[in-house]
């Protein structure tokens, strides 16, 4: 919850800053995770996903950005504020990897094995957020990104693929290409935090 929260505030206060107030109206712009929860996504799959096979998938609701409001390099804002929610994703590993080799690191707090289990946890699940959502699929973060680095010929077809890019995502994981792309990724930042 913390990181879904922390990632989709990201988006809407670098929306924000870059010219496209939206979010902060429709009151995104905040760390209380009611606001960004989705009924489906933050809720439903992940209760059916830890109560059928302990593992769940699970999203919060998406930050709105108008386009329009982005003035001058429209483009390029559009990319950071997608680029936004998983350096957010990145920071809170950073911050995680920190507290961890503080309290493994004869800290003068007492350590229990949980707590390490836990900040060890939420270490990998903030990497894996980040690479995840950086894989280059709308309307993942990634696929975002690729489009606003695209040149308009391109773009423009590449954005035809949004409509299917959930059912995309679960084809490239059911079929393991999904995790050749991020595992490695994951694996060399983690290996640089742990």
């Amino acid at each position: 919850m913390i990181s879904l929260t922390v990632h989709e505030a990201a988006h809407a206060w670098s929306a924000n800053r870059l010219g496209d107030p939206t979010a902060r109206l429709l009151g995104r712009l905040s760390l209380n995770p009611v606001v960004h929860i989705d009924p489906i996504g933050t809720l439903l799959l992940p209760l059916v996903g830890m109560m059928s096979t302990g593992s769940f998938i699970g999203w919060a609701k998406p930050v709105p950005v108008n386009l329009a409001n982005l003035r001058g390099n429209w483009k390029q804002k559009h990319m950071l504020i997608a680029a936004a929610g998983p350096a957010s994703n990145l920071l809170l590993a950073i911050i995680g990897a920190v507290a961890l080799q503080v309290v493994t690191a004869g800290s003068p707090f007492e350590t229990s094995a949980y707590g390490v289990r836990v900040l060890f946890f939420f270490v990998n699940l903030n990497v894996l957020l980040a690479v995840f959502n950086l894989v280059p699929v709308p309307p993942l973060d990634g696929g975002n990104v690729l489009a606003a680095l695209l040149p308009r010929h391109l773009a423009e077809p590449f954005e035809q693929l949004r409509p299917w890019g959930f059912l995309i995502v679960i084809g490239l994981a059911a079929s393991g290409i999904l995790w050749m792309f991020i595992e490695p990724i994951q694996t060399a930042i983690l290996s640089v935090l742990l």
